[in-house]
């Protein structure tokens, strides 16, 4: 007599099963474009890498502002700004990203464009202004922050790892240097469009991304984001 029941219930468990896939729309392909001529668009600012009790001596600011005035068009964009005394400042922008599809795993790719004004060549305290500013973007499931460890340092939740090395929830898309031997701000891009980062987005469909500079330079830097692009390209 069990066994007569089996077969049956069995047909359902795969009817039922048949009827939920078919509830479920697949994975598209989604993309995000943000120019800041608006506003922040939901993006925040902030800074890790640094001692909570000099904060003030490392001029940390971030401001929605239009790019330098020698840049054509004059488009608005995210300014961020800071004093490296710890040989190791981080400056980042971060923003939850919804509509994804939930638990889906997707290649992420971004494209930026910000405004540099440093050589990649030149010298510094340190390091170089332009070369030893590295650029990096990422995604996490949980929300960026600075944290205080026990000995009062700012440090990130997420693994962006520590200046040109690659972390588990940041990729390394290059340095802020300009090519120009002049320290005149100029429009420059960077992109991951050849080694796309695996990410998977939450129950919800979320994801928090962020870029953002990792320095070796022992003084100040300033850019402007003037464009933030990705693109979700779906795993099958």
């Amino acid at each position: 007599m069990k066994k007569n029941r089996w077969v049956p219930m069995m047909g359902l468990l795969a009817l039922f099963n048949a009827c939920k896939s078919k509830d479920v729309a697949p994975a598209i392909a989604i993309s995000g474009d943000f120019t800041f001529e608006s506003g922040l668009e939901g993006w925040q600012a902030g800074f890790a890498d640094y001692p909570e009790a000099s904060r003030e001596q490392y001029e940390l600011q971030a401001t929605h502002s239009l790019v330098p005035a020698n840049l054509s068009p004059r488009t608005y964009s995210f300014r961020i700004s800071g004093t490296n005394h710890s040989d190791d400042l981080f400056m980042f922008l971060k923003k939850q990203f919804s509509g994804l599809q939930p638990n889906q795993t997707y290649q992420l790719t971004f494209d930026l464009i910000l405004a540099s004004q440093y050589p990649q060549h030149s010298i510094g305290v340190g390091g170089s202004p332009g070369g030893s500013v590295y650029l990096k973007a990422g995604a996490s499931q949980v929300e960026p922050n600075p944290v205080l460890n026990g000995q009062g340092f700012w440090l990130m939740n997420i693994d962006k790892s520590n200046q040109s090395q690659p972390g588990r929830d940041m990729q390394m898309l290059g340095t802020v240097g300009i090519e120009a031997n002049d320290f005149v701000y100029e429009r420059i891009t960077r992109t991951n469009r050849a080694n796309p980062m695996r990410v998977t987005a939450d129950g919800a469909g979320k994801l928090w991304l962020i870029v953002g500079t990792d320095s070796g330079f022992e003084a100040n830097t300033t850019l402007y984001y003037d464009e933030i692009k990705v693109h979700f390209q779906p795993v099958e």
